[in-house]
């Protein structure tokens, strides 16, 4: 989504223990501190990583670093990546035909000289208005093992676009990262879009 918006990100993983960081925000955590720890959690480990590491650290002179996290709000329940096929399959059967809210976090860190100077954190909210697969279309999408991997056992841009019926907000924080959040976060740290396209090549 970066790429086809004029950014070129150089993408790392991070390491974090996604359930350790949300068990931390307790049990009564309004969900968007939740994803906001996360996404704070996942940008700050990346930080670290990348400045221990010779081959990366020179990145870090200059630059902006985005994290991420998505999670599903739904009948009450705060939903990740559900990580095996029979989670994938009882979310599935509690979400068709219903309607959750797709709550995106994100960090953007304000880097130079390899410390970071500046942060500010958001999130979005989307409502996803979810279809009623078949039994043998759910099967044949829990086979493809995309509903294991991503937050709410759902695409929008993938395989699971065919079962969205609808959404109502800001599509791209569906599929990964909200530009609108992403672009009022990096203005706050003193950073413009247009930089960004300027430094891509």
């Amino acid at each position: 989504m970066l790429r086809a918006a004029g950014i070129v990100p150089l993408v790392q993983v991070s390491a974090v223990d996604e359930d350790a960081v949300a068990r931390a925000q307790g049990p009564f955590a309004p969900p968007a501190e939740v994803v906001c720890a996360l996404a704070a959690a996942k940008a700050h480990d990346v930080a670290e990583t990348m400045a221990a590491d010779p081959a990366l650290r020179g990145h870090l002179d200059d630059a902006v670093l985005i994290g991420c996290d998505s999670m599903l709000h739904i009948g009450d329940r705060l939903e990740g990546k559900p990580g095996t096929v029979e989670a994938a399959r009882a979310r599935w059967q509690a979400m068709r035909g219903a309607e959750g809210e797709l709550i995106t976090g994100h960090a953007v860190l304000r880097i130079r000289q390899g410390r970071v100077v500046d942060q500010a954190l958001g999130h979005r909210g989307t409502v996803v208005r979810f279809g009623d697969p078949s039994p043998a279309d759910l099967e044949a999408y829990l086979a493809t093992g995309e509903p294991l991997r991503v937050a709410g056992a759902f695409t929008l841009d993938g395989l699971g676009g065919w079962f969205v019926d609808g959404v109502d907000g800001d599509p791209s924080s569906v599929i990964g990262i909200s530009l609108p959040l992403t672009r009022t976060l990096l203005e706050r740290v003193g950073v413009t879009v247009a930089e960004l396209w300027s430094a891509r090549d």
